[in-house]
């Protein structure tokens, strides 16, 4: 078969589009990132979904479809995302695509719960696209999974992982219970549902077997990495606020934190379904969390990625700090030393100049850093203004090689810190 994958380096896209190869399927994925068409065994196509808002947009990708399997989704709205045209107005012209190219059989992707409420945007705008999907003539299987864990990690799946690397677990209050689903079980329900035959036109929770909170589920990961339980502790309710918040914050920065107010809203009322008619239909038999992690020992690259987890929030909010106070520092309370300086390297007229201009190109790079988009850029801008102030200043001054307090030798490990940042970078 020939299936085009919506959302093809998401946390389940991403494994679809792998199983589906390993079957023999002719795979094309649809990704919003050029990125994504580095080193995959399948065609990729680079489109933004949240811009493919007519049925035209999507027909020149449906020919020779046989099937579609879209996992699209975002958490909240920000810059990059909006939950309004990837859930709702997206989707609904990709099934109008699929209806008007003769592609019959759709496998949606949509969220545990969302038919029977709707506390948030995310929520609300996956059921406005279960429902433009419903009401068209095609074989559709609405799929609803809780929260979807596996090997590879993404959103909820990495923050469990990281909260089992603190010796101290901050409780979040207000949260609901979760039954995970095993990313396998979500990936062979889609194989059973792209066979000739099997039955269409239904909306099936994905549910595990058991109910846990998240603490549960954080201290299963964290037997699982072999360490010893951490100590709990109980955030206020004003202090999970603050953290929700500064989530939002860093996502108009354009980074993708899984703890954002969408998340609270929905997790306040967990993920809890029946996974009967999913499981009678299929034959399939959930794994339980702690089945799935039995099967699949800890290494030391899980350790890796748990103690680097906050590790790396820590690092992108230090840069840009370090980055945008050094500029103004020298530009206000530190302007007069800068100048004085200056001038003990002879420079002069140009003193003044110098200061300012390496000011405002700290500033710079700070922002760049903190842009999630220009991050990268940011990192290489400071690594080579780093060396350039290095090489300059050992000639103009080389005895501050020789300083007590190594304002030359303290550039090597932050250089070395930006490595670290580029090194972590990426999310998925």
């Amino acid at each position: 078969m020939r299936i085009l994958v919506v959302g093809a380096t998401g946390l389940i896209g991403a494994s679809i589009c792998a199983r589906l190869v390993s079957e023999g399927h002719e795979v094309v994925g649809i990704a919003r990132s050029p990125r994504a068409n580095a080193a995959r065994d399948y065609q990729t196509l680079v489109l933004d979904m949240a811009a493919a808002l007519r049925p035209e947009d999507w027909l020149p990708h449906l020919t020779g479809v046989d099937a579609v399997v879209n996992c699209a989704g975002v958490l909240q709205d920000s810059p990059r995302e909006k939950t309004g045209q990837v859930h709702r107005d997206a989707a609904a012209a990709l099934f109008l695509a699929c209806a008007g190219a003769g592609v019959a059989k759709v496998i949606h992707f949509s969220a545990m719960g969302v038919d029977r409420a709707q506390p948030s945007s995310f929520s609300a705008t996956k059921y406005a696209g279960d429902q433009a999907l419903m009401a068209l003539d095609l074989d559709w299987i609405i799929l609803r999974p809780s929260v979807v864990l596996g090997r590879p990690v993404f959103g909820a799946s990495a923050l469990f992982r990281g909260l089992a690397s603190l010796p101290i677990l901050p409780s979040m209050p207000d949260t609901g219970r979760l039954q995970v689903v095993q990313l396998e079980d979500v990936v062979s329900t889609v194989l059973f549902f792209l066979n000739p035959g099997s039955p269409s036109r239904l909306a099936l929770e994905l549910a595990g077997p058991e109910q846990l909170t998240m603490d549960e589920i954080v201290g299963t990961f964290r037997r699982w990495l072999g360490w010893a339980p951490a100590a709990r502790l109980v955030l206020p309710g004003w202090g999970a606020r603050l953290l929700y918040r500064l989530g939002d914050f860093a996502a108009m920065l354009g980074w993708r934190p899984p703890m954002r107010t969408n998340a609270a809203r929905e997790i306040a009322r967990g993920a809890l379904g029946d996974p009967s008619d999913w499981i009678s239909l299929t034959g399939m038999r959930p794994q339980s969390l702690a089945q799935f992690l039995a099967l699949n020992p800890a290494t030391v690259q899980e350790k890796w990625f748990a103690w680097l987890y906050f590790t790396k929030p820590t690092i992108f909010v230090v840069l840009p700090f370090f980055w945008i106070m050094t500029g103004i520092v020298s530009l206000t309370t530190g302007y007069g030393n800068g100048i004085g300086l200056m001038q003990s390297t002879g420079a002069g007229m140009l003193s003044a100049p110098a200061v300012i201009a390496g000011a405002v190109a700290d500033i710079v790079v700070g922002a760049l850093i903190a842009w999630r988009p220009s991050a990268r850029k940011g990192l290489y801008a400071g690594i080579a203004l780093s060396l350039f102030y290095l090489v300059v200043g050992t000639f103009l001054r080389p005895d501050l090689w020789n300083e007590p307090l190594g304002p030359f030798l303290k550039v090597l490990p932050i250089i070395v810190l930006h490595f670290v940042a580029l090194a972590i970078l990426e999310e998925r």
